[in-house]
Order: C-alpha cells, then structure tokens, then sequence
C-alpha cells in the first residue's frame, strides 16, 4: 500500500517568513496526503549552522521523511550525510535531504528550479557574458544551471574571494576550461557594461537581510537581472532593475520548481508545477512577469 503520510521540514537560519511550508501543504492536500512540513530555524533555536548535522540526525530518529536545507547550511550539512546523489556531489551544496531505510541521502533541487524558471521567465536573452553575485550554496546552484542553459562564460563574484575561485574553478571542471571566472565586489562595475545579465544569488534583500546587493547606477538598459530571493518577491533590486530598464525574473518561479521537485524526491508523487505556481502568487503577491 502506498505511503499516504509524510514528515519533513526544513533547516535554515531566519526562515520564519519561508513559503516552502505552504507550498508543499496545499500541493498535499490537493494530492489527498497527510503531510506536515516544520520549520526548525536555528536562529530562534540559538544554534550555530554548524549544528545542522545534529539537527537531521534528530530528524532522522524522529522519523521525519525528508528535510529541506537552506542558508546558510547547504554545504555543512554535506559531512552528515551518508550518500549524495550525483548533482548534489558536483556542486557541493545540498536543498534536499532524504531519508530511507535508515540513510539520509543528499540531493540538489536548486540546480533544476532555477533552470526550469529561467527557461519560462527569461527564454530569449543573450547568454554569451554572464555576471553572477554570491558563490554560497544557492550560487553554486545557480551557476551550474546558467552553464547547463547554455551560458558562454559565467563570471562569479563573491565578497569572499577563496570562494568565488573555488565555485569557477569546478564549474571550469564540468564544462570545459574559460566558461567560468571569479571576481570580487570592487569588479563589479567594470564587468557589468559588458555583460548580458545578472544573477544575484546572495541573502541581501530578503526580509531578513533588506537593501540592495550592489549600486543602482550600474543597473541599464538591456541588461537583464534574475533575483534568486522570493521572499518578497519584488526585492529592491528587481524594483530598482525594472525602473532602469532591465528585463526581469524574480525567485519565485525557482521557489515553485525546487519545491515541486523536493515534493517528488519526498513523497514519489508527481507534483503539480503550474498549480504550485499559482499558490506562490496568491501566497506571496502575483508572480511578477518579465518586462
């Protein structure tokens, strides 16, 4: 008989506003399942991300099904796992953990989320020069999915620079030598008029962490700019992009489709992308469309 019932959270730091809760909860209900999803926020616990590994083997005794992982946890949590499913392994960051039979296995919906919303939001820009902001998790998602779109060359930049070289220097590994470089901030206005578009994958503008990732001025027309925060969905920089010109995308659609994804790793049902998006746009204010 098919399991009808399901446990799962997510860990993360400061995700008291997270959708994922209602997100996975309605597309249950719809799908007749029993399904509870918790928040376990180590800010409000008063734990240090490095605890996340105590933190899934809880989860783990506690019988919980799976979990969801996010900032600033998504590469800690690798050394508490017992197998990574090959995307996760070759970008060393892990959205999605699954326990079966005893063994909690690492996967990565990241990297398929934001592919499959770009590829709806964004189909027709130029991807020969890209810029990209934050090489934490979420980036390293990111910049495998921009590569696998089809991106020239990736250009990753990162306030830590160790970072940024170790992220270009994997993705120069898996796709070919020259697709991918790293920089830090102070580059930024000196790769950006040259550049076809902007991928900002860092935790500045979400509710906890308000304001903008890097000066308006250097926003312009025919420049486009995906927003990886969904929450709000209209950041500061998609609002300060669009009044410049920009063409657009925000978090949202790869909220929905990392979501839907992990709902299918969790319950081996098949999820429903287009009704999830319609939830994220009545949960979080319409899903803006690009201009």
């Amino acid at each position: 008989m098919a399991k009808d019932s399901f446990l799962v959270g997510l860990i993360g730091a400061g995700i008291g506003p997270s959708l994922s809760p209602a997100l996975h909860e309605r597309e249950a209900d719809r799908q007749g399942l029993r399904y509870l999803y918790r928040l376990i926020d180590i800010d409000r616990l008063g734990l240090p991300a490095r605890s996340v590994g105590d933190l899934v083997r809880a989860a783990r005794d506690l019988g919980f099904d799976g979990l969801n992982i996010t900032h600033p946890c998504k590469q800690l949590v690798i050394g508490h796992l017992d197998a990574l499913a090959p995307q996760a392994e070759a970008l060393g960051a892990v959205n999605t953990v699954v326990f079966e039979d005893g063994r909690a296995t690492g996967h990565n919906t990241d990297v398929t989320g934001f592919a499959a919303s770009f590829a709806r939001g964004l189909p027709d820009v130029p991807l020969e020069r890209v810029v990209q902001l934050g090489a934490g998790g979420a980036g390293a998602a990111v910049a495998h999915a921009t590569l696998t779109l089809g991106a020239g060359r990736v250009t990753v930049v990162d306030a830590l620079a160790e970072r940024a070289v170790d992220l270009a220097a994997g993705l120069n590994r898996r796709f070919g030598a020259g697709r991918a470089a790293a920089a830090t901030p102070d580059r930024l206005a000196d790769l950006l008029p040259g550049a076809d578009g902007i991928v900002h994958a860092t935790p500045t503008g979400m509710a906890a962490h308000p304001g903008l990732p890097f000066a308006a001025e250097l926003l312009r027309p025919g420049l486009w700019v995906a927003e990886v925060v969904y929450r709000p969905l209209e950041t500061g920089l998609l609002r300060r992009a669009r009044a410049a010109g920009c063409a657009t995308l925000d978090g949202g659609g790869m909220a929905v489709f990392q979501a839907a994804d992990a709902f299918r790793l969790f319950t081996g049902r098949e999820p429903d992308a287009a009704r999830m998006l319609s939830d994220i746009g009545e949960l979080a204010g319409a899903v803006t469309a690009p201009k």
